[in-house]
């Protein structure tokens, strides 16, 4: 007999104000967390037990696994990522202001993926090997034909026009966009939306709050 959990509802998609409204409330938001035996974690809303399936349920969707690849179920309260102030003077400024220019793509935006992503260290290397202010995978600096991952001018340009490829991928859609810039454009089809992942999710609350905050000032 399936035994079914209460799921949680899934709230309607929030204009960038509205989201960034919800991003500076101080009341936790309650989830949970699917451990995989491969060490993944995904972010449900809720889980059905059937025989020797597991259905999670996902924004979007229901994913079908074998139980025994489901380590646990741990519930999981967080707060949501506030935006940290915007620097008075951003670095690397002319070099921001140029991708943009040439792009077309908000300046604030690039600032804000930066942000997020090295915290304007052009020598940031991350556990995955992504490199540079814009964190470019090896594969895809290659790709955009970037010779040094470490050059600021070369990472900012190449991050911007990769950033306005996913842009005009998703129609504009600025959480699908940044949430394919974090885990990739595969992941986000593979599950129709934003994916499950609690660092994808955090990842676009970041940035989203970040930009936020800079269009305010």
């Amino acid at each position: 007999m399936m035994e079914t959990r209460r799921t949680l509802r899934t709230a309607a998609p929030l204009t960038l104000l509205a989201l960034a409204a919800a991003l500076s409330s101080a009341t936790p938001a309650l989830a949970e967390t699917a451990v995989l035996r491969n060490g993944q974690r995904l972010q449900i809303t809720g889980y059905e037990r059937d025989g020797e399936l597991i259905h999670l349920h996902v924004v979007g969707g229901r994913v079908a696994l074998r139980a025994k690849d489901v380590v646990s179920i741990e519930p999981e309260e967080y707060f949501p990522v506030r935006a940290a102030e915007a620097p008075a003077d951003t670095p690397y400024a002319q070099l921001i202001h140029a991708a943009a220019q040439k792009h077309g793509v908000d300046e604030e935006l690039i600032s804000s993926v930066i942000t997020a992503e090295s915290a304007f260290n052009p020598r940031a290397v991350s556990r995955k090997q992504a490199r540079g202010l814009m964190q470019l995978m090896p594969a895809t600096a290659a790709r955009l034909d970037v010779a040094d991952a470490f050059d600021p001018t070369q990472n900012v340009d190449a991050g911007t026009r990769y950033l306005k490829l996913l842009l005009e991928k998703y129609g504009q859609d600025l959480t699908l966009a940044l949430a394919a810039y974090n885990a990739g454009p595969d992941r986000v089809a593979q599950y129709g939306g934003v994916p499950p992942f609690s660092e994808t999710r955090a990842y676009v609350r970041r940035v989203l709050a970040e930009y936020s905050q800079r269009k305010k000032k």
